[in-house]
């Protein structure tokens, strides 16, 4: 079963290039962030003829984040339990939560598509945010993780954190900003602590996801690593192969992010000739 996440920064514009992608690659499971739609004005139709079903979680042209599938999806959930939110403070004192997370279970393995927020600065409301919003995702994962052990969990997307330096196309780069401050990056260690891994890592330990449009970033290689895959020790047996399609951020209109993407062994017929691809 090949597994895939990628921050395709407005669905609407980048719908055919996805779903291309997506057969040329023969992914069964994509993960989507920043699909910048609601349910209204995601682009079904092309995906529905590429053979994949939708899963989505839309509000506004802003965040959002979806799963398209060619195998069954069950147990769909927007957000984890303890979600904190941000904006305007509603009549009743809550705040509220923007579309930045959905879980879905496919062949008995829990998967999450996860857009964490930026943080924008140090300073911002919105950094504070961001780790509460990671501290929460943290101690809900615990309580999955202690509830079904043998269960296979992945959580996939962008994380916006870069936790190590080599993680940047130049760490003096980033002094005083976000993404590399160690708050953030304690923040990213606890899901490690917690029991999962970077199930990508180790075998691609080199390599960037995201490249700025700005500046000629991605011609220079000054790029960063923020989108994984944490995997749960029953998910991580079941990784055979992984790699980042770097590809993708070339030719026209691309994402400023690129595909990573993992197969899983699971005794199935249909995963016996994938194709090695290294990105």
């Amino acid at each position: 079963m090949r597994i895939a996440t990628w921050n395709v920064n407005s669905i609407r514009a980048r719908v055919d290039r996805v779903a291309d992608w997506l057969v040329r690659q023969d992914v069964d499971i994509l993960a989507m962030q920043e699909i910048k739609c609601k349910p209204n004005q995601f682009p079904y139709e092309a995906f529905t003829e590429a053979g994949y079903d939708i899963e989505l979680h839309g509000v506004s042209q802003w965040n959002g984040v979806a799963f398209a599938s060619r195998l069954p999806m069950t147990e769909v959930t927007v957000g984890f339990p303890g979600m904190p939110g941000f904006g305007p403070v509603a009549d009743d004192g809550s705040l509220p939560l923007e579309a930045r997370a959905l879980g879905v279970t496919v062949n008995d393995t829990r998967l999450w598509s996860l857009y964490v927020p930026n943080g924008r600065e140090l300073t911002h409301a919105h950094y504070d945010y961001k780790l509460r919003w990671l501290a929460a995702l943290a101690e809900d994962t615990r309580e999955w993780l202690a509830a079904n052990p043998g269960q296979p969990l992945a959580l996939m997307g962008d994380f916006n954190v870069a936790p190590l330096d080599t993680d940047v196309w130049d760490v003096a780069e980033f002094e005083g900003s976000t993404h590399i401050s160690p708050p953030e990056r304690a923040a990213f260690q606890a899901f490690v602590t917690a029991g999962l891994s970077d199930v990508v890592r180790e075998r691609v330990p080199d390599g960037y996801t995201y490249w700025d449009y700005k500046q000629l970033r991605f011609p220079r290689n000054e790029g960063m690593r923020i989108d994984f895959i944490m995997g749960s020790p029953a998910f991580a047996d079941l990784v055979s192969n992984a790699f980042i399609d770097r590809a993708e951020r070339k030719g026209d209109a691309p994402s400023d992010h690129v595909p990573v993407v993992v197969d899983l062994d699971l005794d199935s017929e249909d995963d016996d000739d994938r194709m090695m691809i290294f990105g």
